[in-house]
């Protein structure tokens, strides 16, 4: 086995001592105060002290119940739903003589849905609770006394204890860092758990505590701790150290947080700070946001609609009741003698009418409860989990190079994945890998590198216009570069004008070699040296400083030792043509941030030399250049915005030489505005850098490449294909991000491109002037004229095929997102094909989901990889968490993870297309159901004089969701399919119904309602007019009350069950198990519960066995009724299909007729997708084609 070498690294030079040390100005003289109590007793967590502090235990919990609270709370989640409270009710009422049914038929029903809910709900907790176990039963090695240290369980800590973390493990708690295995007492700290960040952040502890490298240093050592009180900031502490009777102030430089894992460090001593819920973590976690689908929040109207049709026909029967129980009783005269209204309780004493009917509408409301599905919400749900097992088990969306599938996060949103609108999405590590490549470089006003990224083969099919360099027809090359590029990772570099040493030869060889020099020192980079093969591998920061740090080595300059005071390289000397090892002292390290974009080093060369070597993006560097230092900057501008247009990452490199005075007053200056802890730290730190980072002289630029993920134009295509727009929302600048555009096809030629930004010579003139409100005024007046000259071009054009593109930097969203102005900015943006919005923030990002959310109203996808992306993914109705390099920050914002953008494109126009059928198809098949059950007991209400007597037995009413029809919907749901996958890819058009939502209309929902109420008719007439009055066997009796109802169940159970039969379109071997099974249970359950004695079976008692089996009249009207009540669906879809078909019913027609082969055929079906609005290359293709067609009928 391979071992891994790596030198201890001392950064005494860089973060030293001195410079560690902060001072007790600003935020520490308000320790003690309000929000600065907090007081830590190290070492001493169970002295007298420690404990009337009574802090929180280290434990935590994410459960949502507790063992006391679980039956509490979990009642009131269910009974928080209208449906269930309803049942509730009624089911409350069943105990009073009220009752239509017996009070254990009407609860039992009741008992199970909800049962089946909080098992559901208690499972998920359960494995929330087994979660936060394994958490909190992680070891640490924890001081017990006498320099002696002890494991110990992560739950069992408490403030003020000393532990000891060693490398790659997380730190349990919030740790004040006492000192390390490194004498100088820094470490590493990977955060990514923290804020999605993969690079290594460096911590150092007090040089007071430095030395206690130890356990047995441990025995006696004694300090007390004063610091903020517990908050949510992760990157501000201020507190102090009191230590050997001297006080020290403490900084974020000490705080290691939990969660956090200590890398490349082999162990660390810390005091606990923080514990369980008062850590900096655990204090950010925050409930993620709740999300209920459309179609969800669209099922509690119908719910509303249909507690609203239940009342008015308990309203209409009991005024009817009321009224005809009055007219009972006339001159002595009983109409209804066989009611006994003369000796009758309330219910039927004409005398105490209007008590009655009020009476009687209670029990209606009872007797009519099945008109509302019982069992919808716990079926919906138990089909929303299978599905997202489905999405889980998806093999296509299996990404193996990773090992990581699809994961729905929540089984919520699955329908809303067909229902998509709009897709906004993030670029970098999302449409891109965010794995860089050297790939091109301008050294010395000279541009070198060979290859050809995805964004130029683009803009050459764009433009007609064969590759550059003659690439498109060398084969050799191209087999030659993808050779050296599948061996060298983050290296795709192909020159030979400076490859392999031949960099001696060029004109300005020495501005070559401290070009690639600077590329081999200035990072934060650490090297590993594998002993067996002596190869140096690196562990960046970021994948663009690996990039760096491996071009250098590859073109002669190679990065092998990092100590505390220098950066050794193998370099070549050019004039003895070998490798010689150069050692530069580290001075300083001036980080790189986003408002700096810049990263610089202070080293000193063998000569003793001072030099500042310096790397940022060409917006801050060239206005840092010296006079002296502008020889190459024309032509390297020139060469940058080449790059920028083939869509690379450019930065601009450049250095200086420091006189030892001008490093002394730097140093000083730097180090004072390091160790201050007032609020402007940060701005003194960059004052001090901005005088030092001036009259750099320019060396070149570099370019690195971050390539489309593979399948990104085909997924952009099929997307488009589907209807769904897609904007890009990106921190890039415009260049980058237009050039990405192309090469995805979001942009194409010939597409009008509106572009808004600030880069007019007025704002220029202001900003010189620094007048900061007439520059807001003036920016806001320029955003609004070219929104609205913007909006003018595509009302304008709205008529004719133009296809225009939307482009917006960061500056102009500032503007474009105010109030008065985004309703505006959102009409211009609809109206586009594309959207790119450039140099954005996260919160814009956040805040154009918003808007595009509200202003549409119409779904909206967010799909990103970074911590910068949260924001974004938790504002749109769905969130789609890459699992890239970026950590998993966004993942576990997300709704849903897959690990590449193209697995989007089944995610949506295969799963989110058969989810929202299946669940639409679902729903309303519930209500049909339960509308049809229902009326069949209010039409015989009515038929037996509104007098509340149910047709059914009481175990008849109960049973027929729970078991007779409610398995046939669960498989509708899990497993039915319109078209194959096949299709759903071959057709994105089909996606369309779910945005459209035809599936799931008022109009499709009343029409299943109107087909219950049809079939109930149906049902109950037909039953009616067979059986009444005629003999029902060869005895000649006829039928009562238990022959009819148990004859009219049967037709319902039959009906239902084979309307389900009816509207499915792909059957199963299970669906064919649960709709007869079914049937067949009716017969099972009709045959047990009626050879249970009369006492419990009532009016069922041996009704199968003696009346219904041996009738045939039994088995005709069932064969007849079961006919008849099909016949209008039937009929009714039979002309849909076969005149009026639906999308998804043309697809089925080219499928059934053999054309799915025909690609003429299939190309005019798919042809209906392509508007002047879409983009991908089908489009780009088609927009070419009609472009070289109106040329020809113009000159024709």
């Amino acid at each position: 086995m391979r071992t891994v070498r790596r030198k201890k690294l001392h950064f005494s030079k860089i973060y030293t001592f001195r410079c560690g040390r902060a001072s007790f100005k600003g935020d520490h003289s308000q320790i003690g105060g309000p929000g600065f109590s907090r007081v830590v007793h190290c070492n001493e967590p169970g002295s007298f002290e420690a404990a009337i502090l009574n802090y929180v235990g280290n434990y935590v919990s994410s459960t949502k119940y507790t063992l006391a609270t679980f039956l509490p709370k979990s009642l009131f989640e269910q009974f928080r739903r209208v449906a269930n409270f309803y049942f509730l009710v009624t089911g409350i009422l069943a105990f009073t003589p009220l009752a239509p049914y017996s009070a254990v038929s009407a609860i039992l029903p009741l008992f199970l849905v909800i049962g089946a809910t909080m098992v559901k709900e208690g499972i998920e907790d359960w494995r929330r609770r087994q979660q936060d176990t394994g958490v909190n039963n992680r070891k640490v090695k924890v001081h017990f006394g006498d320099g002696a240290f002890e494991q110990t369980e992560w739950k069992n800590l408490r403030v003020g204890d000393i532990v000891k973390v060693e490398k790659d493990e997380f730190f349990p708690a919030d740790l004040l860092l006492l000192s390390s295995s490194y004498e100088d007492a820094v470490c590493y700290v990977e955060t990514m758990n923290l804020d999605g960040e993969t690079n290594l952040k460096l911590k150092q502890a007090l040089e007071a505590t430095s030395s206690l490298q130890e356990d047995s240093n441990f025995g006696d050592f004694k300090a007390l701790v004063k610091c903020e009180d517990p908050n949510a900031n992760l990157y501000s502490f201020v507190g102090s150290m009191e230590f050997e009777e001297q006080q020290y102030p403490l900084t974020p430089q000490q705080l290691l947080l939990r969660d956090s894992k200590l890398r490349n460090t082999d162990y660390i001593y810390g005091a606990v700070i923080f514990t369980g819920q008062d850590t900096k973590v655990i204090q950010n976690s925050t409930d993620p946001p709740s999300k209920r689908s459309r179609i969800e929040k669209k099922m509690d109207k119908i719910i509303y609609f249909l507690f609203c049709v239940l009342v008015m026909l308990s309203f209409i029967g009991s005024v009817y009741f009321g009224i005809t129980t009055n007219d009972d009783l006339e001159n002595g005269t009983m109409k209804r003698w066989y009611l006994r209204p003369d000796n009758s309780t309330i219910f039927f004493d004409p005398k105490r009418a209007p008590a009655a009917a009020v009476y009687h509408f209670l029990t209606a409301v009872m007797l009519y409860s099945y008109l509302i599905p019982i069992s919808l919400y716990v079926s919906i749900e138990i089909v929303k989990v299978l599905q997202s097992i489905f999405i889980n088990q998806d093999v296509h969306m299996y990404y193996e190079e990773a090992d990581k599938p699809a994961n729905a996060r929540t089984s919520n949103l699955n329908e809303e994945l067909g229902q998509v609108d709009t897709i906004l999405s993030d670029k970098t590590g999302t449409l891109t890998c965010n794995s860089m490549e050297f790939i091109k470089c301008s050294v010395a006003g000279t541009a070198y590198g060979h290859g050809v990224t995805e964004v130029e083969k683009a803009m050459a099919r764009r433009k007609g216009s064969p590759l550059p360099n003659g690439l498109e027809a060398d084969k050799d090359t191209a087999k030659d570069t993808s050779v050296a590029k599948s061996l060298i990772k983050g290296f795709n570099f192909e020159d030979e004008r400076i490859m392999n040493g031949n960099w001696v030869n060029e004109p300005h060889s020495y501005v070559v070699q401290k070009f690639l020099r600077l590329l081999a020192i200035c990072h934060t980079a650490i090297p590993e040296v594998d002993e067996e093969t002596g190869k140096v591998s690196y562990e960046a920061e970021s994948p663009d400083e690996a990039a760096f740090v491996i071009a250098a080595r590859e073109l002669g300059f190679e990065f092998y030792k990092r100590t505390q005071t220098s950066v050794s390289l193998h370099e070549l000397d050019p004039v003895s043509g070998k490798k010689i090892d150069r050692l530069y002292g580290l001075l300083n390290v001036l980080e790189f941030n986003s408002s700096r974009k810049r990263m610089s080093v202070i080293v000193r060369d063998e000569e003793g030399k001072l030099l500042l070597l310096s790397k940022g993006a060409d917006s801050v560097m060239f206005e840092r250049l010296a006079k002296n230092g502008r020889e190459f900057e024309e032509e390297t501008r020139e060469h940058v915005n080449e790059y920028a247009d083939a869509g690379l990452r450019t930065l601009i490199l450049a250095y200086r030489e420091l006189t030892e005075e001008e490093y002394k007053a730097f140093n000083e200056e730097f180090t004072e505005a390091k160790n201050s802890v007032s609020a402007d730290r940060e701005a003194l730190i960059d004052e001090a850098t901005e005088k030092i980072e001036k009259d750099l002289i320019l060396l070149g630029a570099t370019a690195v490449e971050d390539k489309l993920q593979n399948g990104v134009p085909e997924c952009i295509d099929k997307l488009a294909q589907a209807g769904i727009k897609i904007w890009v929302l990106t921190g890039d600048k415009m260049e980058t991000a237009i050039n990405i555009g192309f090469a995805c096809s979001l942009l194409r030629q010939g597409m009008k491109q509106i572009i808004i930004n600030l880069e007019t010579p007025k704002i220029k003139a202001l900003e010189k002037a620094e007048d900061k409100l007439a520059i807001a005024k003036a920016s806001k007046e320029s955003v609004l004229q070219q929104i609205s000259e913007g909006k003018a071009q595509v009302t304008a054009s709205s008529e004719s095929s133009q296809a225009f593109a939307l482009i917006i930097d960061g500056k102009s969203l500032v503007y474009a997102l105010e109030d008065d102005m985004k309703n505006l900015f959102l009409e211009l943006a609809v109206g586009c094909a594309s959207v790119i919005c450039c140099r954005s923030s996260p919160k814009q990002k956040a805040l154009v989901t918003r808007l595009v959310k509200a202003g549409t109203r119409k779904t909206t996808l967010a799909i990103g990889d970074g911590a910068n992306d949260v924001g974004m993914l938790q504002e749109a109705d769905i969130g789609i968490g890459i699992s890239g390099v970026e950590g998993m920050q966004a993942v576990m914002s997300s709704d849903i993870a897959i690990a590449q953008f193209r697995f989007l494109e089944r995610l949506l126009l295969v799963h989110g297309h058969w989810c929202y059928r299946r669940i639409s198809s679902m729903i309303c098949y519930f209500f049909y159901k339960n509308i049809t059950f229902g009326l069949t007991v209010f039409l015989y209400e009515a038929h037996a004089s509104f007098s509340a007597q149910p047709a059914y037995n009481d175990w008849f009413l109960s049973f027929y969701n729970v078991f007779f029809t409610s398995l046939p919907v669960i498989a509708m749901g899990v497993f039915d399919q319109d078209v194959s996958a096949r299709f759903c890819l071959k057709f994105p058009l089909l996606y369309q119904e779910g945005v459209q939502n035809v599936l799931f209309s008022w109009r499709r929902i009343l029409g299943w309602m109107f087909n219950g109420l049809c079939t109930a008719i149906i049902i109950f007439f037909l039953c009616k007019a067979s059986l009444d009055p005629q003999a029902f066997n060869r005895n000649g009796k006829v039928a009562g009350l238990e022959i009819v109802g148990a004859t009219m169940y049967t037709c319902v159970v039959w009906v239902v069950n084979c309307q389900m039969a009816l509207a499915i379109s792909y059957f199963t071997l299970i669906q064919h198990l649960f709709i007869w099974g079914g049937v067949a249970l009716w017969y099972l359950f009709l045959l047990a519960y009626g050879a249970i004695p009369p006492r419990f079976s009532t009016t069922a008692y041996k009704v199968f066995v003696e009346c219904l089996a041996p009738s045939p009249s039994f088995w005709l009207v069932t064969i007849f009724v079961v006919i008849s009540a099909l016949i209008p669906y039937f009929s009714y879809k039979s002309i849909q299909m076969r005149f009026f078909p639906m999308y998804h019913g043309m697809i089925q027609w080219i499928r059934h007729e053999g054309h799915c082969e025909d690609p003429e055929y299939c190309n005019m079906v798919r042809q209906r997708s392509l508007r002047s609005q879409t983009v991908g290359f089908t489009a780009r293709i088609a927009a070419r084609n009609n472009r070289v067609t109106d040329r020809f009928h113009n000159h024709g």
